[in-house]
């Protein structure tokens, strides 16, 4: 019976086991065939998905090329940017501008896997889709960046089956034509911040005031929460919003290993900015001027140098606050030795409509006062008609109707030209100019690109000498860089691409043309005298040449200066060219010079040396036809109104005197009102108030000061050296440098 049992019980089993076997092998068939199903379905779809994708268009990049029009300066930051035509702040930017940081947050927060697929995630589409099943909402999304960047380019922002759809096969597309760094430059280029800040560099500027390579965490975890919810988070109408988004960006950041727990806490302390800063607006008027130029270029190179410029614009801003309301001021700053404008500041303000900002004051027409005398002397110098220590009368004088007067309506009787120039004295640069023409003047300045404009279309005439002629601040700048280069012009330019075709040029051996204006001697006699030129209250002297000058009725001062490397020209007054009382280049416009200077650099290119044939002597080794001034059509004026100022007539200003140990001096004044007192290195020597002659006894060889005062305060001084005739070979003339 067990026997029994135990069989039946094995049959059992083994039937059991076959019928097993047959469902399993029935179940694997129906595997196989459901796998197969399935995957003939998955293949149908994909190749579906494959063609359709294949056939559709890639999305249009037209959005991202519609930026906004930017000045860059000689290095290619940013000077000035506009608006596009829809009133968007959409700058260019690309991968290497942004901060390295602010990457990696964005992947780690937005697209952890952006750089393994293809344009959509479907680990995180799987994720998403499992999620929505199992809460019933939407947990998380599965929106690559590229994605995001489809939707950006599309301009809508629905959130429909349809519209994802058209994403993941944009994306699909927009992968298939471009790489992953030209993608995510999109993003960076699109991505909405609130308001029209559109894009990662605008962004940054607006609401940090920089630019975006160098950014703190904080600040990176900030512009990485903003696009999600631009509006709601805009840090300027919701800094709380804004505070939780970035600290959640933060957070993340430290789960993805980008940074760790204490660089979070430390920018979680850092402040939300709660207002939006105004973008660049550095070199203004030019920035402008050539946008009207080419308004369809995107870009402007400029050899502005950005960071000259700011400190130039506020060197304008502040000095015109102090020097009163209705005031602005101008400055140009070349490099000469390229020709390239480094700073171009138009106004004290271009945002000031008190002092009238938005005039260009560099390209207006101004009178130049003083600042032609340079070149008035120069011409005289290249003539052989005078040199720096040849003596001028400065008395009253007329020619015909036009009888011209010095700016402290005083006469200084017989000086050097040296002396002339640099106090700017008027008469003897009227007489000189008279000698040389007016008419030669306006054409050598029209040689040189320098366009003169006459009261009434008139002719040049003997006003010249003293600002009777029109010339912008561009013009005058562009005369001193003559001065500047050993009498040579250069062209000046301020598009950064006009520099490098010139720059490449002359590495291939082209010079560029240079007019002169000029010779190299004269140019540097006139160098000569600026450099000593003094200085206003409180700066050093002889680091540069320059010159001021003050335009009739105190409407424009003046200011222009070079080294060996820069010219830097200044203008202030009121662009609606009425009076300032008191406004005097040296007063108003010098001390911006200096400071222009300064704020450039401190330390100085020195000027060129004496070149071949410049005659370095006093004046009594000068040849006899240069010892003195040789006028010619100007009538002497007599008269009581007239009083000539006291002035010493022997020994000349810086000349050299041989006088034995044993020998007296005889010191000649002219003009003043008796009685006289003389002076020897500031200590006063007995002579007879009743004469204009007083014998004096040296002590020695070397240089002393003589003065002399008349009854009524007026003084004059002269230096000179004594030397025996022992000592002559020992100072004998220089000829060299």
């Amino acid at each position: 019976m067990n026997d029994a049992a135990s069989n039946a019980s094995h049959e059992q089993r083994g039937i059991g086991a076959l019928l097993r076997r047959c469902r399993h092998a029935v179940t694997r068939r129906k595997l196989a065939m459901a796998s197969a199903v399935f995957g003939a379905f998955g293949l149908c779809a994909t190749a579906a998905i494959v063609f359709t994708v294949s056939r559709m268009p890639p999305p249009d990049l037209a959005a991202a090329e519609k930026l906004s029009t930017v000045v860059l300066d000689r290095n290619g930051q940013l000077l000035r940017a506009f608006t596009t035509s829809d009133g968007r702040w959409r700058l260019p930017v690309e991968v290497a501008d942004v901060d390295q940081r602010y990457l990696a947050m964005l992947m780690a927060f937005e697209d952890k896997r952006f750089y393994s697929h293809g344009g959509v995630d479907v680990r995180s589409v799987a994720r998403a889709s499992w999620q929505l099943i199992t809460h019933g909402r939407i947990v998380s999304g599965a929106s690559t960046l590229t994605m995001q960047v489809v939707r950006l380019l599309e301009g809508r922002y629905e959130r429909s089956g349809n519209a994802k759809l058209r994403q993941v096969v944009g994306a699909l597309r927009l992968e298939h034509k471009l790489t992953k760094t030209e993608v995510l430059a999109l993003y960076l280029r699109l991505a909405p911040f609130g308001g029209n800040i559109e894009g990662v560099r605008a962004a940054s500027l607006a609401y940090f005031g920089k630019e975006p390579q160098r950014l703190s965490i904080g600040q990176a975890a900030l512009l990485v929460a903003l696009p999600q919810s631009p509006e709601w988070r805009r840090p300027d109408r919701n800094p709380k919003a804004a505070r939780i988004a970035r600290n959640r960006v933060l957070q993340r950041a430290v789960e993805e290993g980008v940074i760790n727990q204490a660089e979070a806490d430390r920018a979680i302390l850092e402040p939300v900015p709660t207002h939006r800063r105004a973008f660049p607006q550095l070199a203004p008027h030019i920035a402008e001027s050539e946008v009207r130029a080419d308004p369809i270029a995107a870009e402007h190179r400029l050899t502005i140098d950005r960071n000259i410029q700011r400190a130039l614009e506020t060197l304008a801003r502040e000095q015109t606050a102090l020097l009163g309301q209705k005031l602005s001021a101008a400055i140009l700053a070349i490099d000469h030795t390229s020709g390239e404008i480094v700073a171009h500041v138009g106004s004290a303000g271009y945002l000031d409509g008190t002092r009238a900002g938005a005039i260009d004051m560099v390209s207006a027409v101004r009178s130049p006062g003083s600042t032609l005398k340079p070149f008035i002397y120069g011409l005289a110098f290249e003539a052989g008609l005078a040199h720096p220590e040849t003596l001028i009368e400065d008395r009253p004088v007329r020619f015909g109707s036009y009888a011209p007067k010095n700016f402290d309506e005083d006469f200084h009787g017989t000086v050097t030209i040296r002396h002339a120039l640099s106090q700017s004295l008027n008469i003897p640069a009227v007489k000189v100019l008279a000698a040389v023409g007016p008419g030669k003047l306006a054409g050598r300045f029209r040689k040189v690109g320098a366009e003169t404009v006459f009261p009434d279309a008139t002719q040049p005439t003997l006003a010249m000498a003293l600002g009777g002629v029109g010339l912008t601040l561009r013009d005058v700048a562009t005369l001193y860089t003559g001065l500047a280069r050993g009498g040579d012009v250069i062209q000046l330019t301020h598009r950064r691409a006009d520099a490098e075709a010139a720059a490449k040029a002359l590495l291939h051996g082209k010079q560029r043309k240079h007019e002169t204006l000029l010779s190299p001697v004269a140019t540097w006699y006139v160098s000569d005298i600026l450099k000593d030129a003094p200085p206003p209250l409180n700066a050093r002297a002889g680091r540069f040449a320059y010159k001021t000058g003050t335009s009739y009725g105190y409407r424009d001062a003046w200011a222009v200066g070079y080294d060996g490397k820069y010219t830097i020209a200044v203008w202030v007054g009121r662009p609606d060219a009425a009076s300032t009382p008191g406004l005097t280049g040296r007063l108003a416009a010098a001390p911006i010079l200096f400071d222009a200077f300064a704020r450039i650099g401190e330390k100085r290119v020195p000027l060129a040396g004496a070149p071949a044939g410049a005659l370095r002597v006093s004046g009594s080794d000068l040849p006899p036809p240069l010892k003195r001034f040789r006028e010619g059509g100007a009538e002497t004026v007599q008269g009581p109104f007239l009083e000539p100022r006291v002035v010493i007539s022997y020994p000349p200003d810086r000349s050299e005197v041989e006088t034995e140990s044993e020998d007296a001096l005889l010191l000649k004044a002219s003009g003043g009102v008796l009685p006289l007192t003389w002076l020897v290195n500031g200590a006063p020597i007995e002579s007879d108030p009743r004469t204009r002659e007083v014998i004096w006894q040296p002590d020695g060889d070397g240089f002393v000061r003589l003065s002399v005062v008349d009854a009524k305060g007026r003084v004059d001084r002269v230096t000179v050296r004594l030397k025996s005739p022992e000592m002559a070979a020992v100072f004998l003339p220089d000829h060299g440098e």
